[in-house]
């Protein structure tokens, strides 16, 4: 019988993966959820992440929203949101990990899917994934190289590196702008704020 696959995407991890290894973030959702797939068949895709405050950060509320609807609209997504809350003056994910290891712990209870993928390399998942290996699932890790638990390897039946080889004919701009300034002549200190505010 052929084995069916649930995605589970920490989305904050996945972003910041991207931003750090490639400087883009311009991804195929659909296209990328096919090649962690291979030949087997899809059951959901689920992806988890904060909702921006807009009076936080007005730019990236209105950059999210594009990027959550280009996300609704991949076919067998769902998207899970949660908010912040303020630690000691600074805006921190309230709740997401815990969505996320909850869907993963009740979708295999329910014989939902055969194998799980997680897309984080966050350690916390770590028993999380026992569990589900321990209800007789298979589990399977893609991450970026330079943010991986050891443990959650370790814990892995197989994985996916993220790296450039795997990320090929994933974008969606085929050729991304440099935030680099191509001239090195010296420009004036209000031009540089002015481009500062908008990386």
């Amino acid at each position: 019988m052929e084995s069916r696959v649930a995605i589970f995407i920490d989305g904050s991890n996945l972003y910041h993966g991207l931003r750090a290894n490639f400087r883009r973030h311009d991804l195929k959702f659909a296209d990328f959820v096919k090649k962690l797939c291979g030949e087997r068949k899809l059951f959901r895709t689920y992806y988890y992440n904060v909702l921006q405050e807009p009076g936080q950060r007005a730019e990236g509320h209105r950059e999210q929203g594009d990027f959550l609807n280009s996300l609704r609209e991949t076919p067998y997504m769902e998207v899970r949101l949660g908010g912040t809350k303020l630690a000691q003056g600074v805006a921190v994910e309230k709740g997401i990990d815990v969505m996320l290891a909850t869907d993963l712990l009740r979708y295999a209870w329910s014989n939902l899917y055969d194998v799980a993928i997680l897309v984080s390399g966050d350690g916390d998942f770590c028993y999380a994934l026992q569990a589900v290996k321990d209800m007789g699932k298979h589990v399977e890790v893609a991450y970026f190289e330079n943010n991986i638990s050891r443990d959650l390897l370790d814990m892995s039946d197989n994985h996916h590196l993220l790296d450039r080889d795997f990320m090929k004919g994933l974008w969606t701009i085929r050729s991304y702008p440099s935030r680099r300034r191509r001239s090195s002549r010296p420009v004036s200190k209000i031009v540089d704020r002015a481009a500062n505010k908008q990386a």
